[in-house]
C-alpha cells in the first residue's frame, strides 16, 4: 500500500454501489485506509456527528485528516488528484479528463436513477412482493440507457478509449448490478459483456464487487 501521509477513513457500507466505487478506486491507486460501516442496518448516518460531516445523510464519507468530503465520484477525483498524480485512471490532459468526467457524471444523472428501482425490487424486496410486469418495465427503460455504453464501446477497449479510467470504474459497478439480476429479460449486448468481462478482473473489483449482492 501506498504510504498516505494522512490516515484516510471511508464511512459507508460496503453493499453501497457508490462506496464500492470509492474502494475500487483506493485499491487501483495502492492506498490504505479505514473503512467504517453506515447506512441501512448499520445507521450513524442520521446521527448529529455524521451529518456535520456529510448533511446529505448518505454514503460515503470521506474523511482525509482534517478534510472530510462526500459524493463518490468527487471522492474519487481527489482521491486521484491528492495520490494518484501519476495514476493515467484520471488524466490530466483537458480533454482526457473531461471525457472521463462526463461519464462519472453520466452514471448519477442518467445510469443510476433507471438502475435503482430495478436493484431495489430484484435484490433488496422479497420475491413474494414483487410485481415482475412492472419490474420488467423497469429493467426495458434501465436497458435502453445500457446502450449509450454499448455503443461507446464498439470500438474502444474502455470506456474512453485504451486506458482504463475512473469512468470504468463508476460504470463498472453499476454494470455488475445490471449483469447480476435475474428473472427478467434482458438485451444481448455485447460489447458491454466483452468489456465487463475485462474490468471484472481487476482485482478492485473481485474484492469489492465480486460477491453475492445485498
Amino acid at each position: 500500500m501506498a504510504d498516505n501521509n494522512k490516515q484516510l477513513t471511508v464511512w459507508g457500507r460496503a453493499n453501497s454501489v457508490n462506496v464500492q466505487k470509492v474502494l475500487w478506486c483506493l485499491a487501483e491507486l495502492g492506498l490504505a485506509y479505514e473503512r467504517i460501516d453506515a447506512g441501512m442496518q448499520f445507521g450513524k448516518n442520521n446521527e448529529p456527528a455524521y451529518l456535520a460531516m456529510n448533511p446529505n445523510g448518505r454514503v460515503p464519507t470521506l474523511v482525509d485528516g482534517d478534510y472530510v468530503l462526500w459524493e463518490s465520484n468527487s471522492v474519487m477525483r481527489y482521491l486521484c488528484m491528492a495520490y494518484g498524480a501519476n495514476s493515467p485512471i484520471y488524466p490530466s490532459q483537458p480533454k482526457a479528463r473531461a471525457g472521463v468526467d462526463r461519464w462519472l457524471d453520466w452514471t448519477l444523472s442518467t445510469l443510476q436513477p433507471v438502475d435503482r428501482p430495478v436493484f431495489w425490487a430484484l435484490v433488496r424486496t422479497p420475491p413474494e412482493k414483487r410485481d415482475m410486469v412492472a419490474i420488467q418495465k423497469d429493467v426495458d427503460a434501465e436497458a435502453v440507457v445500457w446502450r449509450i455504453a454499448e455503443a461507446q464501446l464498439a470500438n474502444r477497449r474502455f470506456i474512453e478509449g485504451e486506458q482504463f479510467t475512473l469512468a470504468d470504474i463508476a460504470i463498472g459497478a453499476f454494470a455488475r448490478r445490471w449483469f447480476g439480476v435475474e428473472g427478467v429479460t434482458k438485451p444481448k449486448l455485447p460489447n458491454l459483456e466483452r468489456w465487463f468481462a475485462q474490468v471484472s478482473e481487476r482485482p478492485g473489483f473481485v474484492r469489492f464487487l465480486s460477491a453475492p449482492m445485498t
